[in-house]
């Protein structure tokens, strides 16, 4: 009794030894699982019941700027869609402190004023008794008033940690805007704050300035009235869904010029608003790379998204944004980021970061939308790629895959790249050079260029303008290339482990295997020795075949566009 009791004890404590080992692991890689999300997280990024019955069809934006108090008032006349009857007669409305909403009007025959109550960010508007058997008419359009004001939060280093920008250009005047993405939208105006609804007939933004000043927003411009009292109307409409966070007003003292763009679609209108004085160098670097970015994108993804609304660069006194048919431009006219290279290869220097990359962003994130943040990388990721793309065409494969490479220095693996679902939680910034080498390293494995631009464009064709999650795209890659992707997906995506290609030669064999990955990885890789080049799909297990006569161990190499670990053991 005693030896099997010893037994048993030592089982018991390996087991428990081995269970606290993976727990410490798992708070090590994974924080954000134990992190402590509260009810404002929740209520900010999933749908509840003040947001899961109704669909937004179109925000009617209208602002009034005071720029001496640094604060806006206006109305959003939000139109929706009862899509979903229940016995919820509240609606949940975003704006965040300290944006206040003054009065809510629900439009059927005449305007009905409606309560509302404040809980945090969040309002939830109540249709009261006599209007609730409206809000379960499925299929009914239907739309409300909201009035707001305040100061919205301003921005400390924007675009990065979001809100208003309130600047001046370098002739004093008055350089407003604002960047809003991940903070959200709703640190402005009030709405339905979450990626997964965009308004499906798009937005119309008017923008209320002094006579001195120019108000630029997304899409085209519909109207300009002077209001005879020093003040000048700005009306901008889209017609294409569109993120919320991409609804964004300009403020300056800009010029404006414009050309046509002969695309897959026929003429697209191209429009650029800089400050007056920065005209000639910004007519130089948009004139150099604007064309040859669209006709790159246009042949890799399909064609632009937005050919209704023109393509439209606008200068801002941040560095930049994917403002969707308004793109966000403060590269200062320089070429790479701010002058510099991210991939450290020199090609990264021989054209503008900021038009290139967020222009890449028209199809990855303003075409093809998350619907949770947590799922960012398909934006980013995608995006970041869009550049290596651009070398590719501009200069080369060879060129496109030492871009590639480079990026892969800016990796930290700190954390997933997926974040967390349900509270407006992205993953680690990897999702920019992990996630386009992990597109890279896809494509080496598909192995036929031809398809792989094939499943790009598909992506664009298949999701245009939807709203979709991670494994919507990971599904759609493994269909149309005909290969099991799914654990190439998990391994870069949720770990931020690197597969490592274990290899040894012994006598006249050749053994190799995977380790530092998850379980069923077995993506094939390329290798070579010397000038010839063969596949090889190692697993978990070493695998072992008798030493080729083309082999060389001092020659051997494995593809290095590949984002793999290569260790002789």
């Amino acid at each position: 009794m005693s030896v099997k009791f010893t037994i048993q004890t030592n089982s018991m404590l390996k087991y428990l030894f081995k269970t606290i080992v993976i727990i410490i692991l798992i708070i090590i890689n994974y924080p954000a699982v134990f992190a402590q999300y509260t009810r404002q997280d929740t209520l900010r990024g999933s749908i509840g019941n003040g947001r899961s019955w109704w669909n937004v069809k179109q925000y009617n934006l209208s602002i009034t700027i005071d720029i001496d108090n640094q604060s806006i008032s206006g109305t959003n006349q939000i139109v929706f869609v009862v899509e979903k009857a229940g016995k919820n007669r509240f609606m949940q409305i975003d704006l965040q402190k300290p944006m206040e909403i003054d009065k809510i009007e629900y439009v059927q025959n005449k305007k009905e004023t409606l309560s509302f109550k404040r809980e945090g960010n969040v309002y939830w508007v109540d249709f009261g008794n006599k209007n609730f058997e409206k809000t379960t008419n499925n299929g009914s359009q239907q739309s409300v008033i909201i009035h707001f004001k305040g100061k919205p939060h301003v921005a400390v280093n924007a675009p990065w940690d979001g809100g208003w920008i309130w600047k001046k250009d370098e002739k004093g005047r008055p350089w407003i805007t604002a960047a809003c993405q991940g903070l959200g939208a709703s640190i402005w105006y009030p709405c339905k704050d979450h990626q997964s609804d965009e308004p499906d007939n798009g937005a119309s933004l008017s923008i209320t300035v002094p006579d001195s000043l120019t108000a630029v927003g997304n899409g085209k411009l519909k109207d300009k009235n002077n209001n005879n009292n020093g003040t000048t109307t700005w009306q901008w409409q889209v017609v294409n869904p569109i993120n919320n966070y991409n609804i964004i007003p300009y403020i300056g003292s800009y010029t404006n010029w414009t050309e046509t763009y002969k695309g897959e679609k026929g003429n697209l209108d191209c429009s650029y608003w800089v400050l007056d004085y920065n005209l000639e160098k910004a007519k130089k670097q948009f004139g150099r790379d604007v064309k040859p970015m669209l006709n790159c994108f246009e042949e890799w993804f399909g064609p632009y998204p937005f050919y209704e609304d023109s393509y439209k660069m606008v200068e801002t006194p941040h560095l930049g944004m994917e403002h969707q048919s308004a793109v966000a431009y403060g590269n200062k006219f320089m070429n790479g980021y701010l002058g510099n290279d991210l991939s450290g290869t020199s090609w990264g220097s021989k054209w503008d970061y900021i038009i290139i990359h967020e222009s890449g962003h028209e199809w990855f994130a303003n075409n093809i939308t998350t619907n949770d943040i947590a799922d960012m990388w398909v934006h980013e990721g995608f995006t970041d790629y869009s550049e290596v793309l651009f070398v590719e065409c501009q200069y080369g494969k060879k060129a496109a895959n030492e871009y590639c490479q480079g990026l892969r220095q800016n990796i930290n693996n700190d954390k997933p790249v997926i974040g967390v679902y349900g509270v407006n939680k992205e993953g680690s910034g990897d999702m920019y050079a992990k996630g386009a080498n992990l597109i890279h390293t896809i494509r080496q494995v598909i192995n036929d260029d031809a398809l792989f631009k094939r499943i790009l464009r598909g992506l664009n064709k298949e999701f245009y303008h939807k709203t979709i999650d991670s494994k919507d795209v990971e599904k759609y890659m493994t269909r149309q290339s005909g290969k099991d992707l799914s654990k190439i997906f998990d391994q870069y995506l949720r770990t931020i482990t690197i597969p490592r290609l274990e290899y040894k030669v012994k006598g006249s064999s050749f053994s190799y295997r995977w380790t530092n990955c998850v379980k069923g990885f077995n993506m094939p890789v390329k290798i070579a020795s010397g000038r010839i080049e063969r596949w090889i799909k190692p697993e978990e297990k070493w695998q072992t075949q008798k030493m080729p006569d083309w082999f060389n161990e001092r020659s051997f190499s494995v593809d290095k566009n590949f984002y793999i670990v290569v260790k002789k053991v």
